[in-house]
């Protein structure tokens, strides 16, 4: 069996695990990356936020076509050519691979394909095509992420039942779509398959859909759903799915009453589990949590002190810009370098249509933790860029610390809120004040002047809306 030593090795492909492994080469340190797949770039690249959003691309030229008819501009209807369109999207995922993978080589960092496993807290085995490999490390990090949860009562063993990993195969488009949960997986992929032409229904079983935004900025998305999809339903749990030959049958409970009802297919899509089988974990110290996740300290480091975890491995944020960040603090700890000051501020995006984006303090948290704050909100209604392009459904939002004035929160909704709320991200992070954002020159027109618009409406001077001096 060949043995390889390395100073460090990184589990898991994905962008924790790539940014871990590209970092720590860069500042010198001798690095395998490990990697169960053929192609880097986990679950984001493979299965989840970069093929959805190449089909959400799909889905707002399908609507964007329908609705330019107000523009004077009519167009024929779209004809839908799955098989191109799966191969366009694969093509888009071949290309990010193949970047990596080369970005791989010219860093210096070595990449082995196969599962890894702990012989104990600083040897791996890793089980490859060619044999198995004993990896001696001085540190390692564990980057081996997430998987959609499938509790009993979906799991039939029918394909017609999917995860999102199924989803975003596109094999068809099922007449009858039932999405069983209403959040930021459930509804985009709603998105991509209502556009497609699916009759779309969302259960959702808690009280609300997309229920980490603010519900007054989730009212826009929820209204363009009501329009697209079939029916969104909240309080809605299912209890039972039966395969039958005619699709699958599914009894839920709405409210309270009971409906039986058929369906060509059901994406399930109510929360992730981390990926920690297989991995000898117990041949370490590392601790996890009741669910499964691993426990780390601010500085990503688990109770084996030479063990680092990142990303969702550990539960909270499950975003790969999250896992990025995790993964650079590791690194930073691995060379002594200590990240001073707070959590870092991470945004949250959702690409459903319109998107919703926000950072720092949301209204719905101040309020649970009785957090003062004053709330401005410059409604997209009132902004030209959003008249030209037929999307006033949005409004950009600030909650600003009253005395102090400086921006804690910034939630936007809106065509485009994800690129919109990097500025929002400088402003929350850098501690500006409403004055400092009011007197920053925007150009017009142009959506990020709602940004400063809506600082402007604190002070009741914005140009384009009324609101009272503060």
């Amino acid at each position: 069996m060949e043995t390889l030593r390395t100073d460090m090795v990184v589990i898991g492909g994905g962008p924790g695990g790539y940014t871990a492994a590209f970092y720590a080469g860069a500042l010198g340190k001798k690095v395998l990356l490990i990697e169960q797949e053929k192609r880097l770039g986990g679950v984001c690249l493979n299965r989840g936020c970069i093929p959805s959003k190449a089909l959400l691309r799909v889905s707002k030229l399908i609507h964007e076509t329908a609705e330019a008819g107000k523009c004077g501009l009519t167009y024929a209807k779209p004809v839908i050519q799955l098989d191109r369109m799966r191969d366009w999207k694969d093509s888009v995922l071949e290309k990010l691979g193949q970047g990596i993978g080369n970005l791989a080589g010219r860093r210096g960092v070595q990449v082995i394909t196969g599962h890894a496993q702990f012989e104990n807290p600083g040897t791996l085995r890793v089980e490859t095509a060619e044999g198995d490999k004993l990896i001696e490390f001085s540190q390692a990090v564990i980057a081996t992420g997430s998987r959609a949860a499938l509790p009993a009562v979906f799991n039939i063993q029918d394909e017609r039942v999917m995860t999102s990993t199924e989803a975003l195969e596109l094999k068809d488009i099922p007449r009858r779509l039932l999405v069983v949960g209403g959040g930021y997986i459930g509804m985009e992929l709603g998105t991509v398959y209502a556009a497609l032409g699916s009759a779309v229904t969302v259960a959702e079983a808690m009280s609300g859909i997309l229920l980490g935004a603010d519900a007054d900025l989730v009212r826009f998305v929820q209204d363009r759903a009501a329009k697209n999809f079939k029916e969104i339903r909240v309080n809605a749990r299912v209890e039972v799915l039966n395969p039958l030959a005619e699709g699958i049958e599914v009894r839920m409970t709405v409210g309270g009453v009971e409906k039986r009802e058929i369906y060509d297919r059901v994406l399930v899509s109510i929360g992730r589990t981390p990926n920690t089988q297989g991995l000898g974990l117990e041949t370490t110290k590392i601790q996890r949590d009741a669910r499964g996740f691993i426990l780390a300290d601010t500085a990503q480091r688990t109770a084996e002190l030479s063990l680092y975890a990142i990303g969702d491995i550990t539960g909270g944020m499950m975003l790969a810009h999250k896992a990025s960040k995790d993964a650079k603090v590791a690194v930073n700890a691995i060379f002594g370098k200590s990240e001073a000051g707070t959590e870092p501020l991470i945004p949250a995006v959702v690409f459903t249509d319109p998107e919703i984006a926000w950072c720092g303090l949301t209204e719905a948290e101040a309020k649970a933790k009785n957090i003062p704050v004053q709330i401005v909100k410059f409604p997209w209604s009132a902004s030209g860029r959003a008249l030209t392009l037929e999307r006033t459904d949005g409004a950009t939002k600030l909650l600003i610390e009253p005395g102090t004035e400086k921006i804690v929160g910034v939630g936007i909704c809106g065509a485009g809120a994800g690129e919109l709320i990097a500025e929002g991200l400088l402003a929350v992070e850098r501690g500006l004040k409403a004055g400092e954002l009011a007197r920053i020159v925007h150009p017009h027109p142009t959506l990020s002047e709602t940004m400063m618009e809506a600082a402007e409406m604190f002070y009741g001077h914005a140009t384009h809306a009324y609101s009272r001096k503060r």
